[in-house]
């Protein structure tokens, strides 16, 4: 993370989490989850980092590693990506958009250094090149007055999910039809933060991650790296997986899992009383050979105890407890009933 974001931030009464990267509250965490859920809200995207390819291969070299078609990305456009291992897992997921010349990549900040050093290791003599990009930041936009608070701040609102448009030295990307990512260059992030808490509510990474559970964003981190085929978290169904492709790592397995329709683990949504995170294992007192389930994303909820997103094996999702058979009772709900 950018120190001097970082400073700016705790200027403004940001609360980070020890000494991670990731923002607890600006002083009131149950209100900004209420926020979050009820109001306009604007939030450091500081659990995420950016990736930008350049170069006359890096289409085809992002074509050839990822699981969706990247050779169709229109310049303005963005899709969701993942990364697989020859075993078919996500070893890291991405927004992924094209912009001009180049290509950008947003992922968990935990999995940037990995990801960016093995990537690097398929470049060879592709005429491609790949860095972080920490001369910007992420900010995320949630809410009825997201639109507002953008054109307060001088920017641009893409209209459609997916789209992105640059203007005033900054990209803006609708995620979906509530949210809106801003990257922004470090030195005028202060100032557009300014402006944008004119319209919106500063809050910290537990509202975003709620908002993650609401909308069904199956974010992989590294508590999460190479557990997942992408079917088992519903990616082919937002457009992260293309089966008309060519080659790429992991293909053959990803495309036999939904040829053969051997998928029977699904994304669900979690609610329940225990607190939940990222990795927690789930068991089901009917299925006595292996955990049933793993949580993908989790928050705590705006109206009390704690959402999560998780990939669950079907047939034991109205049987599940956190952490052991014997563990507290959680409530599963299919993000897409079969």
């Amino acid at each position: 993370m950018n120190p001097n974001w970082r400073s700016f931030l705790e200027s403004a009464e940001a609360a980070f989490s020890g000494d991670s990267a990731e923002i607890h509250s600006f002083g009131d965490a149950a209100g900004e989850l209420q926020a979050a859920a009820r109001q306009t809200v604007v939030v450091p995207l500081t659990h995420l980092a950016l990736i930008e390819a350049v170069g006359e291969e890096a289409k085809s070299f992002l074509h050839n590693q990822f699981t969706s078609d990247v050779n169709h990305l229109q310049n303005g456009q963005a899709q969701h990506a993942g990364w697989c291992s020859a075993k078919g897992r996500m070893q890291a997921s991405f927004v992924l958009w094209h912009e001009g010349s180049s290509y950008r990549l947003a992922l968990a900040a935990d999995l940037l250094e990995a990801t960016l050093k093995r990537l690097q290791m398929f470049i060879l003599r592709a005429k491609v090149k790949l860095a972080a990009q920490n001369d910007h930041v992420l900010l995320g936009l949630s809410g009825a007055q997201a639109g507002e608070a953008l054109a307060n701040a001088g920017l641009p609102v893409p209209v459609a999910a997916m789209d992105i448009i640059a203007g005033n030295g900054c990209t803006v990307l609708r995620l979906d039809a509530e949210r809106c990512i801003v990257a922004a260059p470090v030195a005028a992030a202060p100032g557009l933060w300014q402006k944008l808490t004119v319209k919106a509510r500063p809050a910290g990474t537990p509202a975003w991650r709620w908002l993650d559970v609401r909308a069904a964003f199956p974010l992989v981190t590294l508590a999460t790296k190479e557990e997942f085929v992408p079917q088992m978290a519903d990616f082919e169904k937002i457009g992260g997986v293309s089966f008309h492709k060519g080659c790429y790592p992991g293909q053959e397995v990803v495309s036999r899992t939904q040829y053969l329709g051997k998928v029977k683990r699904h994304l669900y949504r979690l609610s329940g009383n225990a607190p939940l995170q990222a990795g927690d294992e789930l068991f089901s007192p009917d299925n006595h050979d292996q955990a049933s389930g793993k949580v993908m994303s989790a928050a705590p909820a705006p109206d009390g105890g704690f959402a999560a997103l998780a990939v669950i094996q079907s047939n034991f999702a109205a049987n599940l407890r956190l952490g052991s058979r014997e563990g507290p009772p959680v409530e599963a709900v299919a993000v897409n009933p079969a």
